[in-house]
């Protein structure tokens, strides 16, 4: 009997957009993606706020237009921003419109939604004048009527047909630049109903759990719901959905890739939970770490172990390790090898140098070699 390699993740098979120069599905790398939370008519506000998504890593940003005043402002935001802008518009298809002239490179859209035919043949002509992604974006908190009465509750079924009755909308108008999610807060409800849209149709898929909650509810949710559909080669894009600030949406969706293998970003930091065993203060020696190498974008993995019970087998498997060895010594591993013993002084700072001393022999590795960053 063969079996099948652990770490061996095969992707579903799907088509490939884009949106604006960042490619979703098919063979590109899974992107990930936030929404700003300030008034899109404050265009300051907002470019502030995509900035700080940017410098977490942020591919694509979803901008909110509920009205005339944020498309208005939407032009300056996408020339200020360095990634593709969403525009996010629900019933009103005028500003589906303005968003597609302001440089918008996808409206988040469900085209049943806007009204008659000719208003959907509007905002579909829209899109392809002016070069526009559609998402689809089913949510079980605002499934249409009809299907409520059909089904008497939000469900996968509910779910999975309202997409595809969107979708054939989009279709019908010979337009196939589109994406869809079908998100739900229940991470069972949500992951039922993406495995149901991923064999029903072969459109890039847009991950989420929606209403996840606060910071850490929300990421043990979304890493769950998220998590599970990665791991079975569902989703091309995704979004963590916090009721926290976008950059940290962003830090939580690259730690998702990064614990399954799918992408890499930044430090990986494999450290312990602590005990009396210990010989250095590893949780403040965490924070510190992760505190002040989070610039670091090159994808590396550092491991602090409190102890010599299992420090040198992880360290061994890291590019830069420290393990606790007694009398106020610790041993630091460079390239998975014991390299040189430190004392508590100054413990983050030298750990810190050598992590930055790492990461530049790495950048340069990869340059010589003509491999793309991060």
């Amino acid at each position: 009997m063969s079996v099948r390699p652990y770490r061996d993740i095969e992707r579903r098979k799907s088509r490939k957009i884009m949106i604006g120069n960042v490619a979703v599905g098919g063979d590109a790398p899974i992107t990930v993606q936030t929404m700003t939370n300030t008034l899109t008519s404050n265009p300051g506000a907002t470019i502030d706020q995509i900035r700080l998504a940017e410098e977490a890593g942020v591919d694509i940003v979803r901008v909110s237009c509920p009205d005339a005043d944020s498309t208005a402002a939407l032009s300056e935001i996408v020339r200020a921003a360095k990634v593709p802008i969403v525009a996010d518009i629900h019933f009103h298809y005028r500003r589906a419109i303005e968003a597609a002239k302001a440089g918008a490179a996808c409206l988040r859209i469900n085209p049943g939604n806007i009204g008659s035919a000719e208003r959907v043949r509007e905002v579909v002509q829209a899109a392809k004048d002016y070069g526009c992604a559609i998402r689809i974006g089913v949510n079980a908190g605002s499934l249409e009527k009809h299907l409520l009465e059909k089904y008497g509750e939000p469900c996968p079924d509910a779910l999975v047909e309202s997409a595809l009755d969107h979708a054939r909308i989009l279709e019908d108008h010979d337009f196939t630049e589109f994406k869809i999610s079908v998100k739900a807060s229940d991470v069972f409800l949500a992951v039922a109903a993406y495995q149901g849209l991923a064999d029903a149709c072969d459109y890039p898929l847009h991950l989420g759990i929606t209403e996840a909650g606060g910071l850490r509810v929300g990421t043990v949710k979304s890493a769950i719901g998220i998590g599970s559909l990665l791991w079975a080669g569902i989703g091309d894009t995704l979004r963590v959905s916090l009721s926290a600030e976008p950059a940290e949406e962003v830090k939580v969706g690259f730690d998702i890739l990064k614990s399954l293998g799918l992408r890499h970003r930044g430090i990986n930091v494999i450290s312990c939970p602590s005990c009396a065993r210990q010989q250095f203060d590893v949780i403040n020696t965490v924070a510190l770490l992760e505190k002040r190498l989070a610039h670091i974008s090159t994808p590396m993995t550092v491991s602090v172990i409190g102890c010599v019970v299992n420090g040198p087998g992880e360290a061994r498997e890291t590019d830069i390790g420290i393990t606790g060895g007694g009398k106020g010594t610790h041993m630091v591993y460079v390239s998975g090898l014991p390299d040189h013993r430190i004392t508590d002084v100054n413990l983050v700072d030298h750990l810190v140098a050598q992590i930055e001393t790492k990461a530049t022999e790495i950048e340069k590795e990869r340059a010589a070699a003509a491999l793309p960053t991060a």
